[in-house]
């Protein structure tokens, strides 16, 4: 209870209004799109080209989910600065809209090839795609 009282404070009266050049919903929308178009193909031969990587943000910090990525045709480098640009938009989301987390943490559930696929371990709580809060 404590850890998530000191995550956040009460919404003020007037919200805060967006700093000029900060992020939008919509902004966050299209890199989420362009993160899902570089990570269309999720072919795997073998188990050692299936990663995870962390995505969104939570207001404690930390991702909101992991994302299984491969690295059999797709480009790591230009996924990661993706996600990164996600991530600060998230991050500016939750500033404006003074959002409150559970400031708990995402384990990586790690990937694995299946049936030719990168997927996401499926034991793990807190995975997926979906660029919804979680939390």
């Amino acid at each position: 209870m404590l850890a998530a009282s000191a995550c956040g404070s009460a919404p003020s009266a007037t919200p805060a209004a967006p700093a000029p050049g900060a992020p939008t919903a919509t902004q966050t929308e299209a890199l989420w799109k362009k993160i899902q178009a570089a990570n269309a193909d999720t072919s795997c031969d073998t188990q050692s080209q299936c990663h995870t990587i962390g995505f969104g943000s939570k207001a404690c910090g930390g991702p909101e989910r992991y994302l299984a990525w491969s690295s059999k045709n797709s480009d790591g480098a230009a996924l990661k600065a993706l996600i990164e640009q996600h991530a600060a938009a998230r991050r500016a989301d939750d500033q404006r809209e003074q959002m409150m987390s559970t400031c708990s943490l995402v384990s990586d559930p790690g990937a694995s090839c299946r049936a030719g696929r990168c997927t996401i371990n499926p034991t793990a709580p807190g995975s997926g795609t979906d660029p919804r809060r979680a939390d």
